[in-house]
């Protein structure tokens, strides 16, 4: 059995502070077995895209930089894997919604950036970040094969189709959401599990920020599509998990969908 973990976090506007929560979570997860953590969407800044303000692109950074240094040695240290969700600047001057994967011996793996952008009210994401332009990467961790689908691209089953395909045994979904909305997150993040045959790990923030209320209740889905335990509470913590990738395979013996697909007949998706 493979031990994953969330870490779902309260976040100030103290952006040191919160990594440094964030490093302590990771190390008590680690200490109890964790070989993979995921932390939650922007994982340490406060929720900035719940308003438009040219003062909060400081809070961006480029990848490598000093966070990603931090948790590589964190990584290296508990040979653990870790995916960082955070506000990456590139070099040429363009913002993103980004995940970085760090690998159990603390080599930075590659980074995905979240392509489905929303522009709602609390969450004026397209004022600050541009649509991931890096596809749909797998990495092939010490651990596990894993892909990553960040908060609003998981309403869009395409991703995680395309993540499977290229053979993704676990998806990390880092999310900010809050309000009543956790029995549509369980029933789109069971359903991309089922009908891919994948392991997807579902990390929410928690806490009262200016405007909102994050939830938090991370959860598991199975390849089955079942939750593999109850959701997490609202508290700040290591949520963690125990996963069987054997049961990837026996799944797909069962249930065909992989192999029945007829993508020579999909051409109007494009079209469209």
């Amino acid at each position: 059995m493979l031990k994953i973990s969330g870490i779902q976090m309260n976040c100030s506007q103290d952006k040191k502070k919160n990594l440094e929560k964030a490093k302590r979570l990771a190390e008590i997860a680690a200490g109890q077995g964790a070989r993979m953590i995921c932390f939650q969407e922007l994982f340490h800044t406060h929720w900035f895209p719940r308003d438009i303000s040219q003062v909060h692109f400081r809070l961006a950074e480029e990848v490598p930089g000093p966070t990603t240094e931090m948790m590589q040695a964190v990584a290296q240290k508990m040979e653990a894997v870790m995916v960082l969700p955070l506000f990456e600047k590139d070099a040429g001057g363009l913002y993103f919604n980004t995940a970085v994967v760090i690998d159990a011996d603390g080599e930075i793996l590659g980074k995905y950036r979240k392509i489905h952008v929303p522009q709602l009210p609390l969450w004026e994401e397209r004022a600050y970040f541009h649509p991931g332009n890096l596809g749909f990467p797998v990495f092939p961790t010490r651990y596990a094969r894993v892909g990553v689908q960040i908060c609003w691209d998981n309403f869009f089953p395409e991703g995680s189709r395309i993540l499977a395909l290229k053979g993704a045994q676990i998806i990390f979904s880092p999310t900010a959401a809050a309000m009543a909305s956790q029995e549509k997150w369980e029933k789109v993040i069971c359903a991309n599990a089922a009908t891919n045959e994948v392991f997807i790990l579902r990390v929410n923030r928690v806490g009262r920020e200016a405007k909102q209320d994050f939830y938090g209740k991370s959860f598991c889905a199975s390849p089955e599509g079942e939750l593999v335990d109850q959701p997490s509470g609202a508290q700040e913590g290591a949520v963690m998990f125990s996963v069987d990738l054997a049961e990837i395979e026996r799944t797909r013996r069962v249930w065909t969908f992989l192999r029945d697909r007829r993508p020579e007949i999909y051409k109007e998706l494009l079209a469209s």
